[in-house]
């Protein structure tokens, strides 16, 4: 158990409360009854035990309630993509994983390079409050964005709506490539998200301070590098110090 007088602070309700995106397919995937499981869960429960906490998940469906509890103080620690937006309601740790965005569009369609999606009459389904639709929000000047509630719908809105190009986790998009006939990545990735756990934007930066010590000493040990083993997770490499 770390003794370092800081645990009042990460819970002030006694019980360390995590929410957890299940909307995020690269660090969660369905476990057994209601509660999640993958390596975001597992990442939590080591967290929780070292410090001697109990835990208690959260689980939501997407990026922005995921901010939104956590903005609002009724969570005490998630696990964002870091996004400057975000950071007036989230103070971050250094990134520990490193996740790409990519483009998703049909066999037929006459789009086959990133330059030629930002242009007037082309719509891209994105998941609301993600971390692709605040950098897209951002960075694209004669496009769409058609924004739906959760990123495991985008595909199903794209093909309902006939629109031209879907956005996300590369992992989520392969996955729909093989529910979904006749689909095909963009050979180039539009983005890099720097994944991090983040608490309220209010807290004591002691807290995160102490995250980060615990998130070098776990990429050091080996213990991210097992659980993205144990969990199977693909699409995700573990960030260096460098990428702080």
């Amino acid at each position: 158990m770390t003794n370092d007088g800081l645990n009042a602070l990460f819970a002030p309700t006694g019980v360390l409360r995590v929410v957890i995106n299940t909307g995020n397919a690269i660090l969660t995937r369905p476990g057994e009854g209601q509660l999640p499981a993958g390596v975001s869960v597992d990442l939590a429960r080591a967290f929780a035990a070292e410090r001697g906490l109990e835990l208690e998940l959260l689980p939501v469906t997407n990026a922005a309630a995921s901010v939104a509890l956590v903005a609002e103080e009724r969570a005490d620690i998630g696990f964002f993509a870091v996004d400057p937006t975000r950071a007036e309601v989230v103070a971050f740790t250094n990134p520990w994983l490193l996740i790409e965005g990519w483009y998703l569009v049909r066999e037929s369609s006459p789009i086959t390079a990133l330059e030629q999606v930002d242009r007037p009459g082309i719509r891209i389904a994105v998941g609301r409050g993600s971390a692709y639709d605040l950098y897209l929000s951002r960075a694209i000047q004669s496009a769409t964005l058609e924004k739906v509630t959760t990123s495991q719908e985008v595909v199903d809105f794209f093909m309902r709506e006939n629109l031209e190009v879907a956005a996300g986790v590369r992992q989520q998009l392969e996955a729909d490539q093989r529910r979904v006939p006749g689909l095909r990545l963009l050979p180039e990735r539009f983005m890099v998200i720097k994944q991090a756990l983040g608490v309220p934007a209010g807290r004591d930066p002691r807290l995160i301070e102490a995250l980060n010590a615990f998130l070098a000493r776990s990429r050091s040990s080996g213990l991210i590098a097992k659980l993205l083993e144990s969990n199977r997770t693909e699409g995700a490499v573990i960030a260096g110090p460098e990428a702080a």
